[in-house]
């Protein structure tokens, strides 16, 4: 009888909020806190404030106070929560699946099938490419990053007569470059190594400095190496968690399962925080830590669930990428480690001062980066920053605006004593592109002039 009485009475005085235009903004023990802020409501499908439904405050009043009361009630109302997120999702891909109508094609078995035609690597913003390189018969191009050959080969089937040198550290792109050369007779010369290995293979091959036309360099890692479960790059295929863009090259180089299972737990939030620019990265490497005293992390949905683990619900399904679509929260993650064991940023600048020293004046050079990290660098490189030290480039943006303007004294025309910027803004995909290629979305190009 008390609880009900009680109830009654705190009925009354909500619907006297209600009816007064005020709002119950705290609630605990029957007791209201009454604040002069109105209650969020719908009024012709645009959110405003006024007084909702009296109906509707009152019940959940009522609800939130019981279920505070009762910490049972609201361990069972989460896991219910759960269970229809999970019934949702599954329900929204079902539906998705039989709205494509009986001509539908069953990707999953597309992609699962040898013989499948889909190319292994869909070049990125491929036109803007060609349109900016604008090379010219008989030409030397430099691409620095073969990877599928997606650019390559489009190059070979634009221009005639044009030499293309395809560089690329994974011995799987290599191996693809051999065969595209024994397709096009002397018009394609592979090359295996860094970025830093550069100027010994162009000496080997009889390649002076400041005689190739046009470089080409696509940055981060290639859609070959993601759709390949053994890599251990991609967070959606289980496989080991190697991640080393060399495969077997170097048997000293440590992969990401070393880097994980070795480091220690503020050495591991360094490289999430500098490298994936992780905001949980602190807790995500205490997670880790914890976790491999249980067992080592050797696996890429090991590593995911880990991270995941360290995560409330609320911010699992909240997270979206560039295209609105849910997106894991151990993306950034996956990240950081993939370029911490491939020594990314510093290959980049490597790469960059090569291309410097090998393209002729008036030669052109596009640049692909797919995070900010790697465009950042890209960018000051062209303005002529001295990227001696690359740690002051994880500065917070004002202090990076600040050193910029103290470095602006010995730029001229927007660029360095070596670069003319081809366009000033950085070119990012169009839509179609990135219908057609999710993948590509976050690329972002830059071309420049050799001076």
């Amino acid at each position: 009888m008390e609880n009900t009485a009680s109830a009654n009475k705190f009925k009354k005085q909500a619907l006297f909020l209600c009816r007064s235009g005020l709002a119950a903004s705290r609630w605990s023990r029957g007791e209201v806190t009454v604040t002069r802020t109105r209650l969020p409501c719908c009024r012709d499908g645009r959110r405003s404030y006024g007084p909702r439904s009296p109906t509707i405050i009152v019940r959940t009043m009522i609800s939130h106070m019981f279920l505070r009361s009762n910490p049972v009630l609201r361990k069972t109302r989460l896991a219910v929560w759960r269970s229809w997120r999970s019934w949702k999702l599954s329900l929204h891909s079902s539906t998705v699946a039989a709205s494509s109508g009986p001509g539908h094609i069953d990707r999953s078995e597309e992609l699962s099938s040898p013989s499948s035609e889909k190319p292994p690597h869909m070049p990125v913003m491929l036109k803007e490419v060609l349109h900016y390189l604008d090379i010219q018969p008989g030409q030397v191009v430099l691409d620095m990053t073969f990877g599928g050959g997606g650019h390559t080969k489009a190059i070979l089937n634009t221009v005639p007569e044009v030499t293309v040198l395809a560089l690329d550290r994974d011995p799987t792109a290599n191996s693809l470059a051999q065969q595209l050369a024994t397709e096009h007779s002397g018009r394609v010369k592979p090359l295996l190594g860094r970025f830093s290995e550069l100027e010994v293979l162009l000496s080997n091959t009889n390649i002076q400095p400041g005689t190739i036309d046009a470089v080409l360099l696509d940055a981060g890692c290639s859609s070959m190496q993601m759709d390949q479960a053994e890599r251990g790059f991609s967070l959606s295929k289980d496989g080991p968690l190697d991640m080393r863009m060399d495969g077997e090259r170097y048997l000293d180089m440590p992969c990401a399962a070393d880097v994980v299972n070795t480091l220690d737990q503020q050495a591991l939030a360094s490289i999430l925080t500098a490298y994936g620019e992780e905001k949980r990265a602190w807790k995500i490497a205490s997670a880790m830590v914890k976790a491999r005293r249980v067992h080592p992390i050797t696996r890429t949905q090991q590593l995911a669930s880990v991270v995941a683990g360290s995560f409330p619900p609320a911010v699992i399904y909240a997270r979206k990428d560039r295209l609105h679509r849910p997106a894991h929260v151990a993306t950034k993650t996956f990240q950081a480690l993939r370029i911490f064991v491939n020594d990314e940023l510093n290959e980049l600048h490597a790469g960059l001062r090569a291309a410097q020293a090998v393209l002729r004046p008036g030669g052109r050079f596009c640049i692909i980066t797919f995070h900010s990290l790697e465009d950042r660098l890209v960018k000051r490189f062209l303005q002529g920053d001295d990227l001696s030290n690359l740690d002051q480039y994880h500065f917070s943006p004002r202090k990076q605006a600040t050193r910029t303007a103290k470095l602006g004294d010995e730029k001229r025309d927007g660029g360095s004593v070596h670069w003319l910027p081809l366009r000033r803004k950085v070119i990012t995909p169009e839509k179609d592109d990135v219908d057609e290629n999710p993948r590509g979305r976050s690329a972002k190009l830059r071309a420049a002039l050799r001076r």
